[in-house]
């Protein structure tokens, strides 16, 4: 197929011209892209051609290089054996014009020492211009690699090394490089340059023109070795991963996707099930619920208040994390408890103090301002207790610990007796601290108890004679039932307090007192003065004889009425309060705590048979008898004043 020689005579660029207008006529397939796509010459799926200029067809690395080895000294057009994607224009003559029309294809003689080194192996050349035009592209943007080696001249001294050769590049009809030198780039003959352009293609068409614009050599060393001279093109398109997609089947598409589909839904079900999704979009929800009820506090306003978290301002440490001072703008001190992210208590926890502080109000528990809930910060923010905690206070560092007198001890108890007493009878909710200690008990500027740290509250709702919970708390503090089996009910409580009780007494601390092998912790060695009849000695020294003998007595036999193991004979914290403001006469104690019988639980419900306490005495009975004889609950809360009768051992005696 060839265009009139005549053709090859005139202006390169009206040649050019005829030469498209004639690809249109003829093959239908090049006259856009629309077009391409329905022609049967064009698959669906051409995207990165590639062609060895003058060369035979070549494989590199994976890569398909289409044959130009035709011999066509015209402007031709499906004149190569790899299709109908390739055509080429190539316009003037020579002026040694007597020479084969094999002079537009150049052999290298030489074996190059290149990489890729077949496709220099030959080259195409043109006297003024040189055309590639690439068919059946589809729109888009695509990368053009252009591939040069100057194999005419030689490098060394001779007279085949004189020559110069010049031509200037388009890309879609555009100049993109003007008088390119192989020589130059390259850095010297016979070696590979690769020169990279970005071309738009909007019509199916991607035109690549090389022009030779008269400068240059075109008479030394030969005829014949001017003009443009090109090696191979590589085109890339930015799309090709989407169009590889395009070629796999739908089937195999569908499979894919229903296999990612799987794997993301499995990966968010394990996430999930470990608290990493749903649950805490749950807790962010209960979190937004409860901090629109207490109120909120901005980050800013937080690290303004505290400067920052300054360590200066750092005034405790604790299982949640750590607490701060700070000073609101408008004047107000608050303390502010910060979630660590080495929390061992954590998120759950922290939802949890918020929900149970805000639905109580006690003069002895902690007045909770609000939170701040932002990203991953979490922050609780109480009112500032001047004179930090209990444990601090008795048995701190020396230079922290305050001179507490006897009232000021037994306005304490009271304190957090009634605080308890709130929490498991009084309020709405009935819930168990779970962690009464020293160090939850903060003291105000006047030294009034305030009861802390609910993060590890339950609810003990009514009907329930106990929770069966994992244990939480802080050993030494902890009623036995709850910390051998998690038996748990508010009498657990009521053991933390008879510890608390006994080391607001004695100055010492439980869990630090000094052991023999008399007496392991504090609570034994008041055991031990008991059984001695001399429990007066366990209060504080540091009190010499400033304080009252008779309501130190009544505490501390109230704290071993408190912590008796058998948590159906420890007393209601309604029951704690009467007796230690006197309200109530103590018990008198029996050497063996007061441990009761059956034989002493059947004699006392016929003593209330037909008596106006009968259903009090069957509620005791029951409750105790429902979980073993030994262990029992808080169901007779009506029975308050049953406790002087239950323990007096002489009562009993005369009523066998």
């Amino acid at each position: 197929m060839y265009l009139a020689w005549n053709f090859m005579q005139n202006d390169a660029d009206y040649n050019i011209k005829i030469f498209v207008d004639w690809l249109r006529t003829s093959y239908p397939a090049t006259s856009g892209l629309a077009a391409c796509l329905k022609s049967p010459y064009c698959p669906d799926d051409l995207y990165s051609p590639f062609i060895n200029c003058g060369g035979s067809k070549e494989k590199i690395r994976n890569k398909t290089y289409s044959a130009d080895d035709s011999n066509l000294p015209t402007a031709a057009f499906s004149s190569f054996p790899s299709g109908h994607y390739w055509g080429y224009s190539c316009t003037g003559h020579f002026l040694d014009d007597q020479k084969d029309p094999d002079i537009y294809i150049v052999d290298n003689e030489s074996v190059p020492y290149m990489d890729n080194s077949r496709l220099y192996m030959n080259a195409r050349l043109s006297p003024i211009s040189l055309t590639y035009y690439a068919f059946c592209l589809r729109n888009g943007t695509y990368n053009v690699s252009l591939h040069f080696a100057e194999i005419m001249f030689t490098g060394n001294a001779s007279y085949q090394s004189l020559g110069r050769r010049a031509f200037n590049i388009y890309i879609q009809g555009k100049l993109v490089w003007e008088d390119f030198n192989i020589v130059i780039e390259a850095g010297g003959v016979g070696k590979p340059v690769i020169k990279n352009f970005t071309a738009e293609v909007t019509e199916g068409t991607l035109e690549m023109r090389l022009y030779w614009a008269g400068k240059g050599t075109n008479a030394i060393p030969s005829k014949g070795v001017y003009g443009p001279l090109i090696s191979a093109i590589s085109i890339y398109s930015d799309s090709e991963p989407s169009q590889k997609l395009a070629s796999i089947s739908a089937g195999t598409v569908v499979g894919i996707v229903a296999a990612l589909v799987f794997v993301v839904f499995l990966i968010l079900v394990i996430l999930w099930w470990r608290g990493c999704l749903g649950r805490e979009d749950g807790m962010a929800q209960d979190l937004k619920s409860l901090a629109s009820q207490i109120g909120s506090f901005t980050l800013r306003q937080i690290k303004a208040a505290t400067n920052n978290f300054d360590a200066a301002n750092k005034i405790g440490e604790g299982g949640f994390g750590s607490v701060y001072k700070g000073l609101l703008s408008d004047g107000t001190t608050i303390a502010v408890k910060q979630l660590s992210s080495k929390s061992k208590q954590g998120n759950r926890e922290f939802v949890t103090e918020i929900g149970v502080i805000s639905a109580l109000q006690h003069p002895h528990l902690m007045k909770l301002y609000g939170c701040c809930i932002e990203g991953n910060q979490l922050l609780l923010v109480y009112e500032y207790m001047e004179n930090n905690s209990l444990a601090r206070a008795l048995f701190g560092p020396e230079e922290f610990q305050l001179k507490l007198d006897w009232r000021t001890r037994h306005k304490i108890c009271v304190g957090i007796a009634r605080g308890l007493a709130y929490l498991h009878e009084e309020s709405r909710l009935k819930i168990v601290h779970r962690d009464i200690k020293a160090t939850n008990v903060l003291l105000d500027k006047d030294l009034n108890p305030k009861i802390s740290d609910f993060g590890l509250a339950k609810l003990d709702e009514e009907g329930n004679t106990h929770i069966s919970t994992k244990i939480a708390g802080t050993y030494g503090y902890m009623a036995p039932e709850y910390a051998m089996h998690g038996y748990l009910t508010d009498k657990a409580d009521i053991y933390s307090f008879g510890v608390v009780a006994l080391e607001v007494v004695s100055g010492r601390s439980n869990t630090s007192s000094q052991k023999t092998e008399e007496c392991f912790h504090l609570l034994d060695w008041a055991c031990f003065l008991k059984e001695k009849g001399n429990l007066i000695e366990l209060v504080d020294q540091r009190l010499g004889s400033h304080f009252d003998k008779e309501e130190a007595l009544v505490l501390i036999k109230v704290a071993l009425m408190c912590t008796n193991a058998t948590p159906a004979l420890r007393p209601l914290m309604s029951s704690v309060v009467s007796m230690l403001e006197g309200k109530v006469a103590v018990p008198v104690l029996d050497s063996e705590g007061a441990i009761m019988t059956e034989e002493k639980i059947e004699a006392m419900r016929k003593h209330f048979k037909g008596n106006e306490h009968q259903a009090v005495g069957e509620n005791i009975t029951k409750s105790m008898s429902a979980d073993g004889p030994w262990t029992g609950t808080s169901s007779y809360a009506s029975g308050n004043d049953l406790y002087p009768i239950l323990l007096d051992t002489d009562y009993w005696q005369k009523r066998e």
